[in-house]
């Protein structure tokens, strides 16, 4: 696999200047060991990003320890970090799924003077480096403009969320809301808790279509493990037909994983929010490797499109993460267009 941009990684790491509004204190040894746990293997989405993860590592020249998996458990992934720090490792990277449950685990990781790079989640409390993430509430946000667009502001749509334990639940879930309540308020949504489940998507989808068969919008929180149980659904129902078929329900996801461009394609979806799951995996190796240097990172604008932001326990950087519909979805610069 090729990326336009990881040829300027040697680059971004030589010059952290170079990388926002960073600045360099001291000059650093090498690094160190990086631990890093995978947060789950059950997504299409995470499944992406794990593979890109030794590649990045091997780009950017991190000393990259054999990966942990904590499979969405939560005391799986302090007992992973536990053993990291035991084989050595001088910073952690991690993606916890329940936001609120690693405080303690982040406080004894700041004891021990080991810094943590969080991806696509903010830990809502402890210390963090750096949080590698998109703007959440703009995924919400952009959702609610598409489907209330399609709809002409009138409606009924389901929410299929995540989960609520999770900032990134939780910034989709309000940001969705409060679009929806000022921008067209004539449309009605049904908001479902899926804890990033499959099945409790399906579950909850046949049994909101069968109470409300006029519903004509579906906003999924995550394609990796909405996708399929969602198209069977609709498939089951006699509902997955082209847009033009006026039985169509318009259907928004997150993620950007190949098999929703191929949904957009053949029209049983109609659009996505590309989660950068190569750049996800690029920068917080990127991160890690400089926190392991002594390097630190200041607000401001970056070179990569994207912008870090001052957090009340660290600094995040909000890479960018576009809409794919119809128009855009061949353009290969997506990575779900570059995945073999």
């Amino acid at each position: 696999m090729k990326f336009g941009r990881a040829a300027a990684a040697a680059a971004l790491l030589a010059v952290v200047t170079a990388c926002g509004s960073g600045t360099t204190t001291g000059e650093g040894s090498g690094g160190g060991k990086v631990g890093i746990d995978h947060p789950r293997a059950d997504s299409d989405f995470w499944n992406s990003y794990i593979k890109y993860v030794p590649q990045m590592a091997g780009e950017l020249k991190v000393d990259l320890m054999p990966a942990t998996n904590s499979q969405n458990d939560v005391a799986k992934l302090v007992n992973n970090v536990q053993a990291l720090t035991g084989q050595g490792a001088k910073v952690i990277v991690m993606a916890p799924q329940d936001t609120g449950a690693i405080a303690n685990t982040l406080q004894q990781l700041e004891n021990k003077k080991i810094p943590v790079v969080t991806v696509d989640t903010r830990p809502d409390k402890g210390k963090v480096y750096m949080v590698v993430r998109a703007d959440n509430r703009a995924y919400g946000t952009k959702a609610c403009e598409f489907l209330g667009e399609k709809l002409g502001g009138k409606g009924k749509v389901v929410q299929l969320q995540g989960a609520l334990s999770s900032i990134n639940g939780r910034d989709r879930s309000e940001a969705f809301l409060e679009c929806m309540q000022t921008k067209f308020p004539g449309i009605t949504v049904f908001s479902e808790p899926t804890e990033w489940e499959g099945s409790k998507a399906a579950s909850m989808l046949q049994t909101r279509l069968e109470q409300n068969p006029d519903i004509k919008g579906i906003y999924m929180h995550a394609g990796g493990v909405h996708l399929a149980p969602t198209l069977q659904v609709l498939k089951q129902k006699g509902l997955l037909v082209p847009p033009e078929d006026p039985k169509h329900i318009f259907v928004i996801s997150n993620d950007g994983i190949p098999q929703e461009f191929e949904s957009i394609r053949k029209g049983d979806i109609d659009a996505t929010v590309s989660q950068p799951a190569d750049l996800y995996a690029k920068y917080a190796l990127f991160y890690a490797k400089a926190a392991g240097e002594g390097k630190t990172f200041k607000p401001g604008p970056t070179d990569h499109d994207s912008t870090i932001i001052q957090l009340p326990n660290g600094l995040e950087d909000q890479l960018p993460a576009p809409l794919v519909t119809k128009e855009n979805v061949d353009d290969q610069a997506l990575w779900g267009n570059q995945v073999k």
